[in-house]
This record gives C-alpha cells, sequence and structure tokens, in this order.
C-alpha cells in the first residue's frame, strides 16, 4: 500500500473534501470539516500516513503523523 498523506481541503461550495495525494478526484465531501477530518483519520491510520488539514483559505493549519515520523517527539520526563 502507498503511504499517500491524506488531506482536508475546503471547496469553493463551502464543502470540505478528502483528498489523497496527486489524485484528482475527493474520496469523499462533507458539509463540516470535522466530519471529514473524522473520514480522513481512519485512512490515514490505515496508510500510516500524514494527515493534513487544510483551513478555509485552504494554507495548512494542522497536521498529524501517523506513519513512521522521522522526528518524533521526545518523552517528556516528569
Amino acid at each position: 500500500m502507498t503511504k499517500k498523506n491524506i488531506h482536508i481541503t475546503h471547496r469553493e461550495d463551502k464543502t470540505w473534501a478528502v483528498i489523497g495525494a496527486d489524485d484528482s478526484r475527493a474520496s469523499s465531501i462533507h458539509s463540516t470539516q470535522a466530519e471529514a477530518i473524522a473520514t480522513g483519520k481512519p485512512l490515514a491510520i490505515k496508510n500510516q500516513s500524514e494527515l493534513v488539514i487544510h483551513g478555509r483559505d485552504n494554507k495548512i493549519v494542522n497536521s498529524n503523523s501517523f506513519g513512521n515520523d522521522p522526528n518524533p517527539p521526545k518523552d517528556k520526563k516528569h
């Protein structure tokens, strides 16, 4: 399976799309960003890839890695 990043993007018709990197069509369309994230997260986990979340202006606002992160966070010592 390809480790294709999953993007959550805002569309001109005010809906949100779940789309794989380099795909020409969305996997699914949703009325809210939260619904799109809920659909995209399991895909990113399955692909062991990145979930890239875009804002209304389609600039990246957040991302979550579900694969082998080359720079994992260091655990805090309590």
